[in-house]
């Protein structure tokens, strides 16, 4: 399927999801299709190293023991992780590893309640040395986070304003900055400000290829025909929301950036003359940066953050 996929030009790929994602069928259908996914965070191994590797570039696990754990508190330990995806694996992992509390944020409800998917993580866990939640055996989702004392919330960037303020030690998302609409970046980047704990640390790995063809081809488009409706609903959308201007808007919201990883192709993989203006006339250095991950430290809070949501930079 990955090989048929690589095959397909990217100019066909943006026909066909118009057309596929207006077809009646629910998200299962294309999750076993291959098309139209959300991560592979149900997948037991993946969803562990993924925490774990963002956990200690956050330096929010203590490494010391023979089993890794989350450094608590006497206030507890409270983890955030935006875009969970296909499961609901990080409300587990993160009790497992010592978090007294997980909300899970995300666009819709796309965690699987399959619960083999669950099952298996909890025997992966097992086998890892990982000390497990009290209940090992719920029967349904809803128990889980019971017993795991995680929130699952899917009204997207709105989600956030149903969070406590001061209330995350440590958030963490793995490429799903980018498929924040535009309009609510910034909104995205102030109320994250606003439920971090003084001293709290955010993790995010961002995508910056144009989810087509591994380039830069969504560049190509005017803003007006990107971020109307048939393209922003079609299975496909970035919010084109380049490096610097990125780091900008989390900078205005309070936060030190700083960058642990950058990855650069060697040149441009579409070139400038095919890009819309806005794009075009960027420095090459800021075009060059196809990822990144960025930790965000929550400078001392005098208010909230310092950008009004309704800019747009």
């Amino acid at each position: 399927m990955t090989r048929i996929k690589s095959a397909v030009p990217w100019w066909l790929k943006v026909g066909a999801k118009i057309v596929l994602s207006r077809l009646p069928f629910d998200y299962s259908v294309w999750k076993r299709l291959h098309l139209f996914e959300h991560g592979d965070m149900n997948q037991p191994k993946r969803a562990l190293d993924t925490f774990l590797e963002h956990a200690k570039t956050g330096d929010v696990l203590d490494t010391k023991g023979q089993v890794p754990r989350l450094k608590t508190t006497n206030d507890g330990f409270a983890v955030l992780e935006l875009g969970p995806g296909d499961s609901l694996s990080t409300a587990v992992i993160a009790k497992s590893l010592g978090a007294s509390r997980t909300w899970l944020v995300d666009a819709g409800p796309f965690a699987t309640t399959d619960m083999n998917v669950y099952r298996s993580l909890f025997n992966h866990l097992q086998q890892e040395g990982v000390l497990m939640p009290s209940s090992t055996n719920p029967q349904n989702t809803d128990e889980i986070l019971e017993t795991c004392h995680g929130d699952y919330i899917t009204d997207g960037v709105r989600s956030l304003t149903k969070l406590p303020a001061d209330s995350i030690d440590y958030c963490f998302s793995n490429a799903v900055l980018e498929h924040v609409p535009k309009s609510q970046f910034t909104l995205l980047a102030v109320e994250l400000f606003r439920v971090m704990k003084p001293g709290g640390v955010s993790v995010h790995r961002v995508d910056l290829k144009d989810h087509l063809g591994g380039g830069l081809n969504n560049l190509m488009f005017s803003e007006a025909t990107w971020e109307g409706s048939l393209f922003r609903n079609s299975g496909f959308y970035t919010n084109r929301v380049r490096f610097s201007e990125m780091l900008v808007i989390f900078e205005r919201a309070g936060f030190d950036c700083s960058l642990p990883r950058i990855l650069n192709w060697e040149k441009l993989p579409t070139p400038k003359s095919k890009m819309d203006a806005q794009f075009s006339r960027l420095p090459d250095n800021d075009l060059l940066v196809s990822g990144f991950d960025v930790v965000l430290h929550v400078r001392e809070k005098n208010g909230g953050g310092r950008i009004e949501t309704g800019i747009h930079l």
